[in-house]
């Protein structure tokens, strides 16, 4: 969760190692990921919030470095950029610790599962393996979804400090997905305080009409949770009490393994 304070900008620009040129490399790179495979240098502008001419110039430098290919006026990025997130992959435990795991998840229960992290109020995929596509919009790992309506999120949040899950509720805007999204502050917070008492999160069809989908945490040996392992499944074959009989002890178990296997390559 972002700390309290002074702005995010207002920090960046009273902090004099603060390299601004390299902030504005990296929201181009971002820019690419919202929904489109080419831009302009005036979409890179609009997309990240960054000068025209600033946009030209990082564009210009991840050309000739090889993350980004241009041709007559568009960009797209280059196979080049997936190193940067594949540095992220091989360094952390979370995802080298999950993936053989998951993958043993997925063959058991016939379903796809994942593990994700929290970044701000999005989750992360860092790990995933998929048996069916459930979704209209495609997963995979580097995916991020809202905290507030998926089942990793709300694991994540429910596990969070006290002051996080305040700071949290009080600055979200809940969208209404689906009909069946709990999209009012009080009735997420007493979500929240449910999936805690619990220990696992169901949300059902709430982001996607038609998914349901089971969470439970992933703890570190001293039990702060760190990430979180969801099953999705579509809600016409398998109902909320099988969920909850039959892929909640799978789960846990699985989220054990995960957690030990973390602490042995910390």
């Amino acid at each position: 969760m972002p700390k309290k304070g002074r702005p995010a900008a207002a920090r960046t620009k009273a902090d004099p190692d603060y390299m601004l040129s390299l902030a504005r490399g990296l929201a181009v790179i971002r820019a690419f990921g919202q929904g489109s495979e080419e831009l302009s240098t005036a979409d890179v502008a609009r997309i990240s919030g960054v000068s025209r001419a600033a946009a030209r110039r990082c564009l210009h430098t991840l050309t000739l470095l090889g993350y980004v290919r241009g041709a007559e006026g568009q960009f797209r990025l280059a196979p080049r950029v997936l190193a940067l997130g594949h540095a992220y992959l091989g360094s952390d435990a979370v995802p080298r610790a999950a993936q053989p795991v998951l993958e043993r998840v997925a063959d058991r229960l016939h379903e796809s599962c994942s593990v994700s992290v929290l970044d701000g109020d999005e989750i992360v995929y860092v790990a995933r393996a998929s048996t069916r596509r459930i979704l209209t919009i495609g997963l995979s790992v580097g995916s991020r979804l809202p905290v507030y309506c998926t089942s990793m999120g709300r694991i994540l949040l429910a596990f969070a400090s006290d002051a996080e899950r305040s700071v949290y509720l009080s600055r979200v805007r809940p969208v209404r997905h689906t009909p069946h999204t709990i999209a009012d502050r009080e009735g997420l917070r007493a979500e929240l305080e449910r999936v805690r008492a619990d220990g696992y999160a169901i949300v059902d069809q709430e982001l996607e009409i038609g998914l349901r989908s089971l969470a439970v945490p992933v703890r570190r040996p001293d039990q702060s949770v760190l990430a979180a392992m969801n099953v999705g499944v579509q809600a016409t074959r398998v109902d909320r009490a099988t969920m909850v009989r039959e892929y909640l002890p799978v789960l846990r178990a699985a989220a054990e393994e995960i957690g030990f296997a973390i602490g042995h390559l910390r």
